[in-house]
């Protein structure tokens, strides 16, 4: 059984007692629901509603009085003002071709940057970095000492793991043979 909100029978409710207290009730879920529209949907809203009685509701985003202003008349709409918004729209979209156009140059140096690396390393396999003092290394080469001790330091964690998961691998003989105190 679906306990879930009842399917009701859409007719004019008779009493009028009832009639008042259904309409304050979805009043409010109907002015929630604008507001929770205008929030998630960054829109503006205008709900204005009449009571049985005659008198008035209203919600709006920013104002109903805003709304109304802005939508309530006829806007004409001249040469000049449409130039105006073509001249805006070719603005924003330049601007944004430039931010595309910069982010895809960084992608390329970036790429470029890894590739460079890539080839460092490959350099510099049969030679030890660690056995290098820090301060003699290239900024390039401490990232790829930090890679690799990065890299060390995972198989070591992995390791770790696969003997610690080994039965009688918490024992106090660390995984290379030596004693450990507890």
């Amino acid at each position: 059984m679906n306990m879930g909100s009842k399917k009701i029978q859409e007719k004019m409710i008779q009493r009028a007692d009832a009639r008042q207290v259904s309409f304050s009730k979805r009043r409010s879920g109907l002015f929630k629901k604008a507001s929770e529209l205008c929030i998630l949907c960054a829109v503006e809203t205008a709900l204005i509603i009449f009571s049985p009685w005659g008198k008035a509701f209203s919600f709006g985003h920013p104002s109903v009085a805003a709304i109304i202003d802005r939508f309530g008349r006829p806007v004409k709409l001249d040469a000049a003002t449409i130039r105006e918004a073509g001249a805006h729209q070719e603005t924003v979209l330049r601007d944004l071709n430039k931010q595309c156009s910069d982010i895809l140059n960084q992608l390329e140096d970036e790429k470029k940057r890894g590739e460079k690396l890539k080839q460092m390393r490959k350099e510099c396999q049969g030679r030890y970095l660690f056995d290098i003092p820090i301060n003699e290394l290239s900024f390039e080469e401490l990232l790829i000492q930090k890679a690799e001790m990065e890299e060390l330091m995972g198989k070591f964690l992995k390791h770790r793991e696969k003997y610690l998961a080994q039965p009688g691998g918490s024992s106090s003989v660390d995984p290379y043979g030596r004693s450990v105190g507890h």
